[in-house]
């Protein structure tokens, strides 16, 4: 428990007076890396609430690399097939801890997330590019092949925070429920962990001290759609897009 469900349903108004302002949902270009974009989410990955815990499994010193809503809209056939974050992030260090809290309900039924346990601890999984349009990865990642009875469902309700390791195999189903189904991931690291596969990345400081200066400082937004940090979010969304479709 991070918060209060009524807590959690203040964070979704102002996500959705943003979208209705804008004329629709959120564009491709906005659901990563937003807490450039709006303050309330740029004051979540700071809050002591989400990172006490965080600081427990990689130390005092945090850096955020980036964050993802994950917004399945009532009845969608979205889902997010079985894969590994590490595959395709290019970061160096396998101490990197992703934070996932429910905004709204994620029930079972609305398409929450479930883990292979231990897949974390062993060798890499193969994976297959698949660019299945329902996937709600970027290029339709897979794992070729993978003993799925041992799956474990992690159902949320609002307010709620489950964390994993990002070489954890996870995924999540479609959202058979009547409600959108509104999830935030958080993307924690320790300032020793590298980008391998870009010549520029860059991450929140969030907690602690950066001793060693592998990724630019995020500047935090003064409002929302701050022109300082919308300009700055499009440099970085440009440059994870060319991580992830790297290879």
């Amino acid at each position: 428990d991070v918060m209060s469900a009524e807590e959690a349903f203040q964070l979704r108004q102002a996500l959705e007076k943003f979208e209705a302002q804008q004329g629709g949902k959120l564009e491709a270009s906005q659901r990563s890396r937003a807490f450039l974009l709006f303050p309330w989410l740029d004051n979540l990955i700071r809050d002591p609430r989400v990172l006490d815990p965080i600081e427990q499994l990689i130390g005092p010193n945090i850096l955020c690399w980036s964050t993802i809503f994950w917004i399945k809209e009532a009845g969608s056939k979205s889902f997010v097939d079985w894969h590994q974050d590490n595959t395709y992030w290019g970061l160096s260090s396998r101490r990197v801890v992703t934070a996932w809290l429910a905004i709204s309900d994620a029930s079972e039924k609305a398409g929450c997330m479930s883990v292979i346990p231990g897949t974390h601890l062993g060798n890499t999984l193969e994976h297959e590019d698949t660019f299945d349009p329902d996937n709600m990865l970027t290029r339709g990642q897979r794992i070729r092949q993978l003993d799925c009875e041992r799956a474990v469902s992690m159902p949320l309700r609002a307010g709620q925070m489950s964390m994993h390791n990002y070489c954890l195999a996870h995924g999540s189903g479609p959202n058979l429920s009547d409600d959108r189904r509104i999830g935030v991931s958080m993307h924690f690291l320790p300032p020793d962990a590298r980008q391998t596969v870009a010549n520029w990345d860059c991450a929140a400081l969030v907690r602690g001290v950066d001793e060693s200066g592998h990724f630019d400082h995020t500047p935090r937004p003064r409002f929302e759609m701050d022109p300082l940090t919308v300009a700055f979010h499009q440099r970085a969304s440009t440059a994870l897009r060319e991580i992830l479709y790297s290879g």
